[in-house]
């Protein structure tokens, strides 16, 4: 999965390329990974369509990721962060009102984010050698949701709740974003979501039975 790092001059012509300031050039590079891979696909992310994205040089993108491997697994991480934090999944509040309620409106501001990890899923069904990272990341929405449901719940939630929960929000995030169902299905299926989870926190504790 290696590209090669030719650092050759792109033609003066395009008018994109620009100077990023410091700081900002390796997330606006990690942006322009997960745009590219969102509308065209894995199998289009190279170091040249993400210069071109970016509106930088072939060459910067060489500096700061060195491999295609590495540009992969960084820009999925990155995208798995966004997702974490718009959502609201991490941190949460503990209480089941507030659960995960930035999930409706991260698919309409990170609808890219979204169908980038889509895609690596699909990928990686192509190309068994990309699921053990793609999993990894996962491991980050799994290990979330169960600490913010050990906070909901008495007895914290079991390993197959916990994946149930987790596989209702994907299902509800991939329906928004291709248009299976709109926000306001999102909101709906949520506002069930919360109210078991409601329910189920006002039960007792096994240990006070």
């Amino acid at each position: 999965m290696t590209e090669s790092a030719d650092t050759s001059r792109q033609p003066r012509s395009r008018s994109r390329k620009k100077r990023l300031g410091y700081g900002e050039g390796r997330e606006a590079l990690l942006k322009a990974a997960v745009r590219v891979v969102a509308r065209r696909g894995l199998r289009h992310l190279t170091y040249r369509a993400v210069a071109e994205e970016a509106g930088v040089t072939h060459g910067l993108v060489v500096h700061h990721f060195g491999s295609r491997d590495a540009l992969v697994e960084e820009s999925l991480a990155y995208a798995v962060r966004v997702s974490l934090s718009s959502s609201l999944l991490e941190p949460g509040t503990g209480r089941p009102e507030d659960f995960v309620t930035g999930v409706p409106e991260m698919v309409e501001q990170d609808a890219d984010g979204q169908a980038y990890q889509y895609e690596l899923l699909l990928e990686a069904r192509r190309r068994p050698e990309l699921l053990p990272r793609v999993r990894e990341r996962y491991d980050e929405y799994f290990e979330a949701s169960r600490r913010e449901l050990a906070r909901i719940l008495p007895d914290g939630a079991s390993p197959a709740f916990n994946r149930l929960v987790f596989a209702a929000l994907d299902g509800l995030v991939l329906h928004q974003l291709t248009g299976l169902g709109d926000r306001a299905d999102t909101e709906a299926a949520l506002a069930e979501l919360r109210s078991l989870l409601s329910t189920l926190a006002q039960r007792p504790s096994a240990d006070h039975d």
